[in-house]
């Protein structure tokens, strides 16, 4: 007789709110697409950067997208409804050579333009490492992002840099992961940090440069000697099922376990982290509630643990005091921000690095952008009532019985084939720049 498949219940976290703490996405959180633009022509590296950029989206971003080389932006935003997609960042390369990425929030934007000044992957990161970390359990979950320099104190909306400009770069980074409830978020379940550092000039020149980092959260129990650490793994996996993986130290040649702790003849012996001079030294120690379930002591017992000094101890044993370190994944990237409009992928330019107008032409871009947004409703109307007076039409010629239905249901299935063309038509002003990229 066949055997009966057994259903994993992968797919439950996406629309189960309460399966978050386990550390799966859920319908609420952001969702992101990373995309190389111009497939075949931005390079190897590029599109190695897009697939570890990839990476630090995970969960909750478009890991096994494909892109063709005629795929079009549009193509990809008829689809961020459907999918929910509420981020979109573009890689792409210019004529001269140079990297950028857009970062966009979707339906309506705003986009921000960066240029990617330099970035390192994650395989040049690794490489320089003496011991990387793989790749395990730290992305089935977000990552906590950490932003630091983001505003100056002295901005205002007169600067080089707005203040409004830096409240909105803030916003944007803020809003591309999921946010994090210190009280019902456990700590086992935040394994990764993206840190997002500004460069800060001594003068506002009008630069915003940005680093971006990406970093695994390991923590260790201090207190304890790498020996007796060591002993305990190896305990824990001679308990478990995977006892042939165990590696208990080789004491063949001591006398007493003392001796592999304390040291024989001076060498090798017991060290604490404090007087090791080992890289634990570096490293933030926190204190961490002990998440076990322990037993509830009666009044009696209570009161007998306490006359016999036994109280302190079971206090202390529920806080754990661990050593936090950080080991970077990749990659690494330094932004500059450059341009920032106001669409999607097109629009006002509210922000130019290079490029400063005046009041005067301030207004006249001001109506000229009024102008095509009337023309673009005028357009989306009159495609509309074509639309209506066909389908009148239709309804009018549905009682004479010599009326060939399947020619009006073609004309129907043209008309809203006109008014979708009209209207991807009435946004063509805020595409040009995507359709010559």
């Amino acid at each position: 007789m066949a055997r009966r498949r057994v259903k994993k219940r992968t797919h439950m976290g996406f629309n189960n709110p309460e399966s978050n703490i386990q550390g799966h996405a859920t319908a609420k959180d952001p969702k992101s697409m990373v995309i190389r633009i111009g497939a075949g022509e931005v390079g190897t590296s590029v599109s190695q950067l897009a697939t570890d950029v990839r990476k630090v989206m995970e969960p909750g971003t478009a890991s096994r997208l494909k892109e063709r080389r005629a795929n079009k932006l549009k193509d990809y935003l008829a689809m961020c409804g459907p999918l929910g997609v509420t981020h979109l960042m573009l890689f792409s390369r210019s004529e001269s050579g140079n990297t950028n990425l857009r970062v966009a929030l979707t339906p309506r934007g705003p986009t921000m333009n960066f240029r990617v000044d330099q970035y390192s992957l994650c395989r040049d990161v690794q490489k320089i490492q003496k011991h990387p970390k793989g790749m395990g359990k730290e992305f089935l979950t977000a990552p906590l992002l950490v932003m630091n320099n983001m505003s100056r104190p002295d901005a205002d909306n007169n600067s080089k840099v707005p203040k409004h400009l830096e409240s909105l770069a803030t916003t944007v980074f803020r809003s591309m992961f999921p946010p994090i409830n210190p009280q019902a978020t456990p700590l086992k379940s935040i394994r990764r940090v993206v840190l997002i550092n500004r460069e800060q000039s001594e003068e506002d020149d009008g630069t915003f440069v940005l680093n971006f980092r990406h970093y695994a959260i390991t923590t260790r129990h201090t207190g304890v000697s790498k020996q007796l650490r060591r002993i305990n793994a190896a305990e824990k996996l001679v308990t478990t099922k995977n006892s042939r993986q165990a590696h208990m130290p080789n004491l063949s040649k001591l006398q007493d376990i003392a001796d592999y702790m304390v040291g024989h003849d001076g060498e090798g012996g017991y060290m604490t982290d404090a007087t090791s001079g080992s890289e634990a030294d570096t490293d933030a120690e926190v204190e961490v509630l002990d998440a076990a379930p322990r037993k509830v002591l009666s009044t009696k017992a209570r009161l007998a643990a306490e006359h016999n000094g036994e109280a302190e101890q079971t206090e202390e044993g529920t806080v754990e005091r661990r050593a936090v370190k950080l080991v970077e994944l990749g990659p690494r990237l330094r932004l500059r921000l450059t341009k920032v409009e106001d669409g999607l992928c097109g629009g006002k330019i509210m922000w130019h690095e290079y490029i400063n107008k005046s009041k005067d032409e301030v207004k006249e871009l001001e109506k000229r952008w009024q102008k095509r947004r009337q023309e673009k409703e005028a357009r989306k109307s009159e495609q509309k009532a074509n639309v209506d007076r066909k389908k009148a039409e239709k309804e009018a010629r549905k009682g004479n019985k010599g009326g060939d239905e399947d020619a009006d249901e073609d004309m129907d299935d043209y008309s809203d084939f006109d008014y979708e063309a009209g209207d991807a038509q009435g946004g063509a002003g805020e595409w040009e720049d995507e359709d010559d990229e």
